[in-house]
């Protein structure tokens, strides 16, 4: 969200900056030692890092980052239309176009550029939207729609007769090629950012409180690339002081005794943020923006709402004044019949594709241990209604009566929500389908039926619900799913509060991109059999 019409509407008073941006990019590498001033507050000496220094360092991931994907965008591009024309021609000399005048390769050439271009001009390569969440994937979708819409549309105005099975064939590997050569130029940034490498320094603008929750929340997602190293608190008058416990341990925090150039070069920061406008007064953010302008500094203002995804937020002008609006959670949509038709047909999907998968299973499952083939166990769905849900049965057949005992021997009880460290009651065929989570394929029919969703929630069952708070009672809003939100972040590896929190994020920002990046992750967390329950 851009925060220049945040701005405009700010005007009047004056913070009375002491001197301009420009004046932090002169300063010295190296400030003198800081007296310990009374207080609880610890202090050290602080190396100062010059502003340019540090805008050079934070900006270099960016422009290797922007090269990479526009060089393997291309890559991709040229690869998947020339693997058409061979897939329709050979690896012979290909023919004219019908009605256009040029061959196949000049066409592929045509359309590689077209599409290249359209991937720039949909700001899908923009460093605010790569890095971060769905949005990156869904611009090149939305890019590649719109090239093969406009070309569907030249060749009916101009009667172009080019073959289908060359375009059938380049423009689905084209956008699959697109989605994974992104994803991997992501795993690559995160793996940097994880590293301390590619990270954006940040000068928080607010109140110490705020600013310790955001640094909280930038440790916890590292891959984001953000770290705070300085907090101002313009309207307080204290010295400078080295916070060397808590969450923003070793950040300078600077008040009216630092002006705002002397903070950002003290920071060495290359994005400001301003978390608190009170902080600042009415309209001294306007100022503050232009004491930016030209420095190359970002500007970004945070408005304090946490686990709402941008699709819930729009900026709203009101006259004249804009205010950030957010829209109600998202599970409604989850109930629409956009989502029940996707269930359907991809539940039916998995089913034909897994049938020789699910007669093997249960075969063995049948000559391995006595009992039924299913499991059968009562579930809390949408709305708190109950259900059967099937699984393949991975435990003895007299498992549930044990389960007291069982975790009474490990000091554990129903009332804890736990599960058994080491787990007697599975069988050896129950071993093997639990790790790549065969025993959850049943439940496919469940989805059919309606009594649950692909993805969603996990289903619990009435004594975990019984312990719910007004927050777990979210999930109940949307039908539960065989996978979820917090499975493909964790699985069984994840804490219950932090289960929980994730599942609660779904249910209020759902999306049928978001949907369709669980199925993707969860298909990845199978084959590699991580965290299974």
């Amino acid at each position: 969200m851009s925060v220049r019409g945040w701005l405009t509407s700010f005007s009047g008073l004056s913070l009375g900056f002491k001197s301009s941006v420009g004046d932090a990019m002169s300063v010295v590498s190296r400030a003198p030692e800081l007296e310990r001033p009374s207080g609880d507050v610890k202090h050290r000496s602080l190396q100062v890092v010059g502003t340019r220094e540090r805008e050079v360092d934070a900006s270099v991931w960016r422009r290797r980052h922007a090269r990479a994907l526009l060089l393997g965008d291309l890559i991709v591009l040229a690869l998947a239309l020339g693997t058409a024309q061979i897939a329709k021609f050979g690896f012979m000399a290909a023919p004219e176009v019908d009605g256009l005048g040029i061959t196949y390769a000049g066409l592929g050439l045509a359309l590689a550029v077209v599409w290249w271009a359209s991937l720039q001009m949909n700001q899908s390569r923009n460093p605010l939207v790569v890095g971060h969440g769905s949005e990156e994937y869904r611009r090149v979708i939305v890019a590649t729609f719109r090239v093969f819409a406009v070309l569907a549309m030249v060749s009916l105005v101009l009667k172009i007769d080019a073959s289908r099975l060359y375009f059938a064939t380049a423009f689905p590997l084209g956008l699959v090629g697109l989605l994974v050569e992104r994803k991997l130029a992501r795993v690559g940034l995160h793996r940097a950012r994880k590293q301390g490498m590619a990270t954006v320094r940040v000068l928080v603008v607010g109140g110490e409180r705020t600013a310790t929750e955001l640094a909280k929340w930038f440790a916890k997602h590292k891959t984001a690339g953000y770290e705070v190293c300085g907090v101002w608190v313009p309207d307080e008058s204290m010295p400078l002081a080295i916070v060397q416990e808590g969450a923003i341990a070793s950040v300078p925090v600077m008040s009216s005794h630092t002006d705002f150039a002397e903070a950002l070069a003290i920071s060495g920061a290359t994005t400001v943020v301003v978390t608190d406008t009170e902080h600042l007064g009415h309209e001294s953010l306007r100022d503050l923006a232009w004491q930016l302008e030209g420095s190359n500094i970002d500007l970004i203002l945070s408005p304090n709402v946490l686990n709402v995804s941008s699709s819930r937020l729009y900026l709203q002008d009101v006259s004249g004044m804009p205010m950030l609006h957010v829209s109600e959670p998202q599970y409604a949509g989850a109930a629409r019949l956009t989502k029940r038709l996707f269930d359907i047909v991809g539940a039916t999907a998995i089913l034909v594709v897994a049938t020789p998968l699910f007669v093997a299973t249960a075969l063995a499952i049948r000559l391995s241990s006595p009992g039924s083939v299913f499991y059968r166990q009562e579930r809390i769905g949408r709305r708190g209604d109950s259900f059967g849900m099937i699984k393949f049965r991975s435990m003895r057949s007299d498992a549930d009566s044990q389960l007291a005992s069982l975790l009474a021997a490990e000091g554990k009880s129903l009332s804890e929500l736990p599960k058994l460290t080491k787990d007697p009651r599975v069988t050896p065929v129950g071993a093997f389908i639990r790790r790549f989570s065969i025993d959850e394929l049943p439940q496919l029919l469940n989805v059919i039926k309606g009594d649950m969703s692909l993805v969603g929630p996990r289903p619990q069952r009435d004594f975990e619900v019984a312990q719910y708070d007004h927050v777990a009672h979210r999930r109940l809003t949307v039908r539960p799913g065989m996978t979820g939100l917090w499975q493909v972040s964790g699985r069984s590896d994840l804490a219950y509060s932090e289960a929980i929190s994730l599942d609660v994020h779904y249910v209020e920002n759902w999306s049928m991109m978001t949907d369709l990046s669980i199925l993707w992750r969860t298909a990845r967390a199978v084959v590699g059999s991580d965290g299974a329950y």
